[in-house]
């Protein structure tokens, strides 16, 4: 189960089947409504066994996994 923190997927809850493998280290989101594209990136923790956390990246931030700057 992965719980989405912050932004525009605030309180999203997708069940991930194990067939899929293990969920992505950042996920992003791109909203667009007729003006400029809105970015949002949010990044992995992991819970227990089986559960996660994406929690929003605020602008600038670094993850901490991969040292990737966001734009």
């Amino acid at each position: 189960m992965l719980l989405f923190l912050g932004g525009p997927l605030d309180g999203r809850v997708e069940i991930r089947p194990a067939r899929h493998g293990d969920p992505l280290p950042t996920v992003t989101h791109v909203h667009l409504h007729g003006g400029p594209k809105v970015v949002h990136r949010y990044d992995l923790e992991p819970l227990a066994e089986g559960a996660a956390v994406y929690n929003l990246r605020q602008p600038g931030e670094k993850p901490a996994r991969d040292g990737f700057v966001a734009d």
